[in-house]
Order: C-alpha cells, then sequence, then structure tokens
C-alpha cells in the first residue's frame, strides 16, 4: 500500500513538473509593461534628448549636423544591432565574444522569454543601450568630422568595441565571472564612450580657433530642454537594467535621482565659489556628471551611497573638464570624457565601496557572488576600468587610422568656415 501512494505521488508531480516550467518561463506582465516603458524612456534619451543637448552646444552653423548624426546612428545601429550586433554580444559563445545563433534574431519569436519578458523586448532595450553609446562620442568630434567617416566609425566602432565589452560585462564574459559590477553601462556604455570620445579630439585635433577662441554653445535653451529629457530618460536607463518592476528598479531610480542632483548642485556651487556665478551650463553638465557616475553603481548601492557619489562626480568631473581643456589643450568640444569617461570609471570603482553593507546610512546592498570583503569587490572594479579603458583606447585608434584612410576624416577648412549644415547637407538650422 505504502509502495503504491509512492508511486501515486511521484506520477504527479511528474505531471505538474512541466506547469512548474511553464510557470518559471511565462512572461511577467508587470515586468513586460515596465521594460517597454523604460526602452521607449532610453531611446528618448537619444532622441530628442542628447540630439537637443549636443545641438544647443554647438555653433549655430552646426546645429542640424549634431540632430543629423544622433538620428544616422539611431537607424544605423538599430539594423546592425539586428542583423549581428545583438547576437555577438548576448549570444552564448565564449568568455570573449558572443556567437552567431541569434543572427537575425533566429530562434527568437513571440513566444521566446529572456527571464520574465519577452526576448524580442529584452533584445529592443539592449538595442536602445548600443544605440545612445556611439552617439555620445559625436560630443568629442563635433563641428569638424566628415558625415561620412562618422557613419564609417560608429558603425566599425559598435562591432568591434561596444558589442564585446557588452559580452564581457552582461553577456556572460571573462568580467561577469569574475564578479564586475556594472548595473547599467558604467563600462560598457560610459568608459568605452568617453575613452573613445578622447582618442577621436587628440586624432582629429581641435576645432579652428581653439583653444584662443571661445567655444561658446548657440542655444543654451535647446540645450537645458535636452538636458532634462536626458534626467528624466535616465530613469529608464538605470531602473529598467533590473529587468524587472520590483524594488531593485525602485531603488535604482532613487538613487539616480539624488546622484544627477548632487551633481547638478555641486557644480553649481564650485562655479559660484570660482567664477563668482553660478552658470546653467555647470548645472546641466553638473547633473549629467551625475547621471553617469551613478550609473553602473544604482543597483548595489542605497541613497546615502547616492548623495556621496553624485557629490564626487560634480567635484571630479569639474576638475577633469578644467583640466582637460585648459591644461592639456585637448578639444574634446563637449566634455564626452571629462563627463562620461571619467564619471563612468569613478562610478565603476566606487560601486565597490558603496555596495558595502558596513557602512551604516551609507551602505549598499553586498558584493558580487563569491566576493567577501571592499577590498576584492574594488580590485574587480579596478580590473573591469582598465580592461575596458585600453581596450577601448586601442581599438578606437586603429579603426580612426582605417576610417582616415578610406574617405578622411575632417572636413576642409572651408566647410568648416562655412558650418556642416550647409557644407555636408545643404540646410540651415535657422532661416536668418
Amino acid at each position: 500500500m505504502k509502495s503504491t501512494c509512492t508511486k501515486i505521488i511521484s506520477a504527479c508531480l511528474l505531471l505538474l513538473l512541466p506547469l512548474t516550467v511553464f510557470a518559471q518561463d511565462a512572461v511577467n506582465a508587470a515586468d513586460t509593461a515596465w521594460i517597454m516603458t523604460s526602452t521607449a524612456l532610453v531611446l528618448f534619451m537619444t532622441l530628442p534628448g542628447l540630439a537637443m543637448f549636443y545641438a544647443g552646444l554647438v555653433g549655430s552653423r552646426n546645429v542640424l549636423s549634431i540632430l543629423m548624426q544622433c538620428f544616422a546612428i539611431a537607424g544605423m545601429v538599430s539594423i546592425l544591432w539586428l542583423t549581428v550586433g545583438y547576437s555577438l554580444a548576448f549570444g552564448e559563445g565564449n568568455n570573449w565574444i558572443g556567437d552567431f545563433s541569434k543572427v537575425m534574431l533566429a530562434g527568437v519569436g513571440r513566444e521566446t522569454v529572456s527571464g520574465t519578458i519577452p526576448e524580442s523586448l529584452f533584445m529592443m532595450f539592449q538595442m536602445t543601450f548600443a544605440i545612445i553609446t556611439p552617439a555620445l562620442i559625436i560630443g568629442a568630434f563635433a563641428e569638424r568630422m566628415k558625415f561620412s567617416a562618422m557613419l564609417i566609425f560608429s558603425a566599425i566602432w559598435l562591432m568591434l568595441v561596444y558589442v564585446p565589452v557588452t559580452h564581457w560585462v552582461w553577456g556572460g564574459g571573462w568580467l561577469a565571472d569574475m564578479g564586475l559590477y556594472d548595473f547599467a553601462g558604467g563600462t560598457v556604455v560610459h568608459i568605452t564612450a568617453g575613452v573613445a570620445a578622447l582618442v577621436c579630439a587628440i586624432v582629429l585635433g581641435p576645432r579652428r580657433g581653439f583653444p584662443e577662441r571661445a567655444m561658446m554653445p548657440h542655444n543654451m535653451t535647446m540645450t537645458i530642454a535636452g538636458a532634462g529629457m536626458l534626467w528624466v530618460g535616465w530613469f529608464g536607463f538605470n531602473g529598467g537594467s533590473a529587468l524587472a518592476a520590483n524594488g531593485n528598479a525602485s531603488m535604482a531610480i532613487l538613487v539616480t535621482h539624488i546622484s544627477a542632483a548632487t551633481g547638478a548642485m555641486t557644480w553649481l556651487a564650485i562655479e559660484w565659489y570660482r567664477f563668482g556665478k553660478p552658470s546653467a551650463l555647470g548645472a546641466v553638465t553638473g547633473m549629467v556628471a551625475g547621471l553617469g557616475t551613478i550609473t553602473p553603481a544604482s543597483g548595489f548601492v542605497g541613497p546615502g551611497g547616492a548623495l556621496i557619489i553624485g557629490l564626487l562626480a560634480g567635484g571630479v568631473c569639474f576638475v577633469a573638464t578644467q583640466y582637460i581643456k585648459k591644461g592639456l589643450k585637448i578639444d574634446d568640444s563637449l566634455d564626452v570624457f571629462p563627463v562620461h569617461g571619467v564619471g563612468g570609471m569613478l562610478g565603476t570603482l566606487l560601486a565597490g565601496i558603496f555596495s558595502a553593507t558596513s557602512l551604516g546610512v551609507f551602505s549598499g546592498y553586498g558584493f558580487a557572488e563569491g566576493i567577501s570583503s571592499m577590498g576584492e569587490q574594488f580590485k574587480v572594479q579596478i580590473i573591469g576600468v582598465i580592461a575596458t579603458a585600453v581596450f577601448t583606447a586601442v581599438v578606437t585608434w586603429l579603426i580612426l587610422k582605417l576610417v582616415d584612410a578610406l574617405v578622411g576624416l575632417r572636413v576642409s577648412e572651408e566647410q568648416e568656415i562655412e558650418g556642416l549644415d550647409i557644407a555636408l547637407h545643404e540646410e540651415r538650422g535657422y532661416d536668418l
């Protein structure tokens, strides 16, 4: 009798097993709705957020060229991500690169899931990150790179820099295996874009008149509007990276906001003290510094840690901006490296500190699996920063040399004087 009961129970459990597996793989409606919203928010960061932010910072003769570059990158990267980029970033592959198993989303249908959301949605969410990263770089060579060179560079850079680093960190690669903390893109987005921007600025050389002539923004109203869109969109950038509608996403949004606010006020205060007047440009630049710096740590730190991260972001990135422009005299036109690159490095390192659970009101939510001390986590963070920066710098330099040999990188002096809107697109931003 006992044996018979055991057999019946076993049979029932076997019948329930498929239902258990189905429940684990089922799409969660709340998670799906949140990541759909986050996807729209992150795309909104590039179009129109970043496009307007950058366009207001350049001269009036180049406003359309910036908008055009952001739109073109969005279209081109979307196609590349669908055809092969997503597969190489998130295919199983090895520790260094994915494989071709998901080319053209092979095997991905309406019912295919990634965690608790459709895989098509996960792919689209990641696509928006792939779009904004090369778009950030254009701020370094604004007002002087050929449109054709920009397209070729961005396409090759996406495949040879962004895709491999994404696989290392988020696709199951070697940095993920080490336990690197990068919640939403400190290494993948900000360090890669920032370091690439610095290399681009050095290779192309300064704009005509730099540093003797002040390169003033032509429309701060446009820039501030774009900055506001970035601030709001960043909630999807960081909060969406939880890939669920849960407490982790909520806390990521809160610490993102705290860091952005603190970064803005810190930069503003430093300017006020040093120059006698606070500027709108300083406030929005400090905000972006706070956002970029909290990004890698946003899923691992609490509000107290975010306050310190925002404070350091505003101060460190301000000093870096002054040093790059005035000390080294490198014309990183829109301060991509000192804000995004330095901020990404700083935030990635600070994630290893403020994720600790032993810091009182500044405590975070613990170290990566298998890591038991702050020193060990910090060491992994340093390795991630150095590896990403060195790899990006070398490959970016090689790509620039290739593009220069193919089509040339820089517009002529006459075209730069005329402005890229007319010279390259036969259009004007303003009918004056």
